[in-house]
């Protein structure tokens, strides 16, 4: 992600995988590139698909570069990659750098064939696999622990029977989040983290199976949602159907989704785990009415994410909702990075107040997260000198105060501006009128039976973490 895109949006997205496998054998590379579409908001930095023919030579055609989907795929690109099993990635860096070579699907060709990889998530245990493997011989081509799988999938693959199997016994030894597409020369594999960290589910049409980071990809190619993999399972999809293995699993007590897929990540119209993220987010906006109470004029979202909670603050409190901004759509990683002085006009660049929206109104202003303050004391400043007379912050997240090892790019504590501020100095820091954060109890509320992880509000991991930022360890 450019340093642009961190200043704008305060926090960087996760990845996004995409599988498909045509039991008729039509080619599944057009319909990888509208599923990666409408996972771009997982990912903007690099997109790459992988494709192979089950009923050839069963060769790995793949393309990947930095850049939008559009930027890397078109018409005739996509003609190029002759395949009924694909696989397809969106990225955004959590670990590794912004290089070609750190783009997804990882392609890798060893004595049984050849291995097609996508990776939603983080290890946290990649940096001593990693020297395991090198002390071993390994080569590694990339900085991504998505490569560590990789290896480890391979080289399990030589001493097991099946290439589920290798999956398998590879989860054994990672830790941390992940949700994977792995494809083999005649099969396609989906593997869950056993928390559940990272969400992926199934599709079919027709003759067609799909495996996707998120229903609203599902959707996008015309397939019926068939439902969630579950934390822990491995499904295997040939030509016989869908098998699972649920031996990886962990009891549910100790599932872990992470709570930010319903608060930030996922598309608004997407479903995971059984959960509307519309209607979380809903509940989330509810819940902060309920806690912070006051009077205004006008609820309005920081878009894109701020948007439905809004809408469910403005329902509970019964003060009206309003669009009051206007986002530029345009603004791509290939925009020209900004220097730090440059922080506000940047935000200008990608958001607008409309004057009239606001103009002499008190506004309530609710957005997901604070992270370092400067972007939301940016859009107060700027609701402000557009006549707003008072603006109200509501927050739809408690405050970060810890960082995230599992793929969510929650910077260190040095740079959390809750870790060593109350939300009073934040307030004034910010130059609202007042504010308000979601109420962590209240979590619950938005997803209901479902056990998440909110340790980056907490501090609460599910797993034991690394003391230090291992995010550009193999830079």
């Amino acid at each position: 992600m450019t340093e642009f895109s961190r200043m704008s949006t305060g926090l960087g997205e996760e990845c996004g995988v995409f599988g498909a496998y045509d039991m008729d054998g039509h080619d599944v590379a057009p319909s990888i590139y509208y599923g990666l579409f409408a996972l771009q908001h997982r990912g903007q930095e690099s997109c790459g698909i992988a494709v192979t023919d089950t009923n050839g030579q069963r060769k790995v055609l793949s393309r990947k570069g930095l850049g939008h989907v559009n930027d890397v795929f078109n018409e005739e690109t996509l003609q190029e990659l002759k395949g009924n099993l694909g696989v397809g990635h969106v990225r955004y860096s959590t670990a590794g750098g912004t290089r070609v070579e750190n783009a997804q699907p990882l392609v890798i060709n060893y004595v049984k064939g050849t291995l097609a990889i996508a990776h939603n998530g983080n290890l946290v245990n990649a940096i001593e696999l990693r020297k395991e493997l090198e002390y071993t011989g390994a080569i590694f081509q990339t900085t991504i622990d998505s490569e560590v799988i990789a290896y480890h999938i391979a080289r399990e693959r030589l001493n097991t029977r099946t290439a589920e199997e290798a999956v398998k016994n590879a989860m054994k030894k990672i830790r941390g989040a992940y949700a994977l597409v792995v494809n083999s020369p005649r099969k396609m594999i989906g593997a869950r983290d056993p928390f559940g960290l990272k969400p992926l589910c199934i599709g079919k049409r027709d003759n067609t199976y799909f495996l996707a980071s998120e229903s609203c990809a599902i959707t996008a190619v015309d397939a019926e949602f068939v439902r969630d993999v579950q934390p822990g399972e491995i499904v295997t999809i040939t030509r016989e159907g869908i098998t699972s293995d649920m031996s990886m699993a962990v009891p549910e007590e100790k599932h872990a989704r992470c709570i930010f897929e319903y608060i930030y990540f996922a598309r608004t119209d997407s479903r995971i785990d059984g959960v509307e993220v519309y209607h979380s987010r809903i509940l989330a906006g509810k819940a902060l009415a309920e806690s912070y109470p006051v009077e205004a004029d006008l609820v309005v979202g920081v878009p894109d994410s701020g948007l439905v909670a809004a809408k469910g603050y403005s329902e509970y409190s019964g003060i009206p909702y309003g669009m009051a901004f206007h986002k530029n759509s345009y603004v791509g990683r290939t925009f020209i990075k900004p220097k730090q002085s440059d922080r506000e006009s940047s935000v200008k660049i990608k958001l607008n107040v409309i004057p009239e929206v606001v103009r002499g109104k008190r506004i309530v202003m609710v957005d997901d997260s604070i992270v370092r303050g400067t972007t939301c004391a940016n859009i107060i400043k700027m609701l402000k000198n557009a006549g707003a007379t008072e603006v109200h912050v509501r927050i739809s997240s408690p405050p970060f105060l810890y960082p995230c090892y599992f793929g969510t790019d929650v910077p260190s504590d040095d740079q959390l501006i809750a870790h060593s501020h109350t939300p009073e100095q934040i307030r004034r820091m910010i130059g609202a009128d007042s504010l308000g954060y979601m109420e962590i109890s209240k979590l619950k509320e938005m997803v209901g039976d479902l056990n998440y992880c909110d340790a980056c509000f907490t501090g609460n991991y599910p797993m034991e973490v690394p003391g230090e930022d291992i995010s550009h360890a193999f830079e």
